[in-house]
């Protein structure tokens, strides 16, 4: 079993799981692109998994759906018409077509009932908008805390685990990590390898767990030095006592919001 990378929209990486014969995708915001990875590959489209409901995520289901009716998991806990499957934390999804199992996460923060896919077998999360390679997604309906929960049950998968994040905005989050830990010498050395990527136009997805632990300043949030800095820039009070987690992560994501 293997992933391909969909590429669609602007920066949208959409995920196409497959044995040679039979497919599920992950997120598929646009049908075209993975209608026509299906047809030039040969595959047949068994299954639709949905993280969250923002139309670049969803948008394409009903044209895929015209094609073939496939079962449509998804969040319970979101108003996306198209599911047939909805799905809650600890959830088990078994894809018998391809022989996969899925665990189900809830990883609330970006919107309410955002959920990811764990394949513990093969090591693979695909986690939406919530983690992304160098960051994380913005918190458009939930709060620093359950963001902060959420990233907490992925950054406990295992180190090796492979990340399949929905965007393309590496660089942009890296060049926000190094504002916040110039020094950190893991960040610099990701940075060459991912602009090198870029610059023969390859993607810098999947990640892994272990490295967006290193480098990724939205689970690096506890660090001294990212409270330091934080606090240098006015983002957080100066003072000697204990800062809350939730504060310093959201004056990170406020911060992120508004870097150029």
């Amino acid at each position: 079993m293997s992933i391909l990378t969909v590429p669609a929209f602007d920066d949208n990486y959409l995920w196409l799981i497959h044995d040679g014969v039979n497919a599920a995708v992950v997120d598929p915001g646009d049908a075209a692109p993975v209608l026509a990875a299906l047809e030039a590959h040969g595959l047949t489209l068994a299954a639709i998994l949905l993280t969250h409901h923002h139309a670049d995520h969803v948008g394409g289901v009903p044209t895929l759906l015209q094609h073939g009716q496939v079962p449509v998991y998804g969040p319970a806990g979101e108003a996306i018409p198209t599911i047939t499957q909805p799905l809650w934390e600890d959830d088990l999804v078994h894809l018998a077509a391809l022989g996969l199992d899925l665990k189900v996460i809830d990883v609330p923060g970006h919107t309410k009932g955002h959920i990811a896919y764990y394949a513990a077998r093969q090591g693979w999360l695909f986690c939406g908008d919530t983690l992304f390679a160098g960051g994380c997604g913005r918190l458009f309906e939930g709060t620093p805390q359950q963001m902060v929960a959420s990233l907490g049950k992925l950054t406990a998968l295992p180190a090796d685990t492979k990340v399949y994040c929905a965007h393309e905005y590496t660089l942009s989050n890296l060049r926000f990590a190094r504002e916040i830990e110039p020094g950190n010498a893991a960040l610099a050395a990701r940075i060459d390898v991912e602009q090198a990527k870029r610059a023969r136009n390859e993607p810098t997805v999947p990640t892994t767990i272990a490295l967006e632990i290193a480098t990724n300043p939205f689970l690096r949030y506890k660090e001294s030095a990212v409270i330091a800095r934080l606090q240098q820039a006015g983002r957080l009070p100066a003072s000697g006592k204990l800062v809350d987690p939730a504060e310093t992560f959201g004056a990170l994501r406020e911060w992120k919001n508004t870097y150029k």
